[in-house]
């Protein structure tokens, strides 16, 4: 039963608590706010005490404090019983210090630790991107996100599920509220190197309740850069990498890369930036501003906006983090996200005022930026200007072939749907032969069939031509125009390409970039009237 429904039963439990003195008898109960799924924050602690036998330890005189009443919300939302009983200040402490069987949640919950960090180690070693841990109503299931599949990994009890999501959240992570809240949803993030396995540089969580329970997921950072800052190993053309080298070149102007979550939006940017410090021999100042930081950039000054308690008041602190860091005399600046109309109005301004500066927006191409930009509220006649939008840059990511159990598709061309049979044929011309599919497996893939996932890419380096276009609303002659005369090259020829190359199953394209455009494979010109004609 829950007392403090009313003010007239504290006061009464307020009576019973003072006829005794004050004094309060743990006994053999266990402490359940220590640790899991009622785990309290390190002030509500001070004045609070929640048991195995339900009681609720509350400090006297402190009914009414906005800790106690937080605490006690949680409790309600997650259904709990509990009977609040007074107690003095030192009881409490003395619960925590190893009264009442405190001890044995604790030795279990350094046990789930081990357990996490054996779970992290397992998904490094799959190379997987990230963790789903869904707690349903009578299970656990643990999901790997392998080469964008997610692949199941086991199914423990319900009540395990409770106590890793717990330990996660409140044990390991640097970055966070201050603690797990199972009926909200949070977000956190583990950096603290011992609590990570090596080649994992820090992991982001976000939790949501569910119908059923709670579901976790952790998005896995690994550091692979170091000092090799080509792009072309991550999937990127040769045009594509010298086109980036100019854009790195120019001083000043704001670089935008667009992309779906988990493209490798961040991964293009640390090796970019890494790429500029070691160029300019360490004498370039890069700030970053991230939420929170996720790739180490050696030489550049990072820092975080974290401990915001709303998304209104995160995208505040972003707006200005963004402002601070153009008095910190940067030459160049990182902006983790456009998010806002504030955060692009400040990153708009960065790029006004003499800084060149990167960001991502989430956009479908290099072309839909200008629009996403627009949407935030920024003047079309400050967007559609080459001066101060510098490059518009695009990009997925798409499964790899083994190349030891990849099959030629012409030994095997019923695998593939008559209709998407017939695209490729015109898509790749002469270059059939050497187009290949996905093979049954071997150990090279791990009976994958896949052996990691690369880059298709799109850059744009507009003139002032090219925004002419955009400025009068004309979008196929400005996509004729980028094509024609700025050697342009869509993603969907990116693609085409690596399926002439043999390197992707024109299947896994398809579900990156769409139906495969009849293309003439070397008239560039012709394949892109027939695109924009096709869309």
């Amino acid at each position: 039963m829950n007392l403090l429904a009313s003010d007239r039963p504290l006061q009464r439990a307020t009576v019973r608590a003072d006829q005794h003195g004050g004094a309060c008898d743990v006994g053999v109960a266990t402490v359940l706010s220590s640790a899991g799924a009622f785990e309290a924050s390190a002030e509500e602690r001070k004045l609070l005490c929640l048991l195995s036998d339900g009681r609720l330890l509350v400090a006297e005189g402190q009914s009414l404090n906005r800790h106690v009443l937080s605490y006690i919300a949680r409790l309600e939302k997650m259904r709990q019983s509990f009977q609040v009983t007074f107690a003095r200040i030192e009881v409490i402490a003395r619960a925590y210090q190893g009264g009442g069987g405190g001890a044995q949640p604790q030795r279990e919950h350094s046990l789930m630790q081990v357990t996490a960090k054996d779970l992290l180690t397992r998904a490094c070693q799959a190379r997987a991107s990230d963790i789903h841990i869904r707690v349903r109503k009578d299970c656990t299931e643990t999901w790997f996100r392998i080469h964008n599949d997610l692949v199941p990994k086991g199914v423990q009890t319900r009540e395990y599920g409770e106590r890793l999501l717990a330990t996660l959240y409140g044990a390991m992570t640097s970055v966070s509220d201050n603690s797990y809240k199972p009926m909200e949803r949070q977000d956190a993030a583990i950096s603290d190197r011992d609590k990570l396995p090596p080649g994992l540089y820090g992991v982001r969580i976000a939790t949501a309740p569910t119908s059923e329970g709670a579901v976790m997921v952790l998005r896995l950072l690994y550091n692979d850069a170091g000092d090799n800052v080509d792009l072309r190993p991550l999937g990127f053309s040769d045009t594509h990498a010298t086109l980036l080298q100019q854009i790195k070149e120019q001083p000043i102007g704001m670089n935008i890369i667009s992309g779906p979550t988990g493209s490798g939006k961040s991964t293009t940017l640390q090796r970019i930036l890494t790429g500029e410090i070691i160029e300019a021999g360490g004498k370039l100042h890069v700030l970053t501003v991230e939420d929170p930081v996720e790739y180490p950039i050696e030489g550049a000054v990072q820092t975080a906006v974290t401990n915001a308690c709303t998304e209104a008041d995160r995208s505040r602190q972003f707006s200005a983090a963004i402002s601070n860091a153009m008095r910190l005399d940067p030459d160049v600046i990182m902006i983790g996200e456009i998010r806002d109309a504030a955060s692009a109005q400040n990153a708009l301004r960065a790029s006004m005022t003499g800084h060149q500066v990167w960001t991502t927006v989430h956009a479908n191409s290099a072309l839909a930026i200008v629009d996403r930009l627009v949407d935030l509220g920024l003047p079309m006649s400050l967007v559609a200007d080459h001066t101060i939008i510098t490059s518009l840059i695009s990009q997925r990511l798409v499964k790899v072939l083994c190349p030891h159990c990849s099959r030629p598709l012409v030994d095997t061309p019923d695998v593939l749907p008559p209709a998407m049979l017939a695209r490729v044929k015109q898509a790749v011309g002469g270059a059939l032969p050497r187009v290949r599919v996905t093979g049954d497996g071997c150990a090279h893939c791990a009976m994958q069939g896949t052996v990691g996932r690369s880059v298709l890419a799109e850059v744009i380096v507009p003139d002032d031509q090219f925004f002419k276009f955009i400025r009068a609303g004309d979008k196929c002659a400005a996509v004729r125009y980028w094509i024609e005369h700025l050697d342009g090259r869509l993603m969907l020829g990116h693609a085409i390409d690596k399926i002439a190359a043999g390197q992707l199953d024109p299947r896994m394209a398809e579900n990156v970039v769409g139906h495969l455009t009849i293309v003439p494979a070397l008239a560039a010109s012709t394949y892109w009237r027939e695109a924009i004609h096709a869309a």
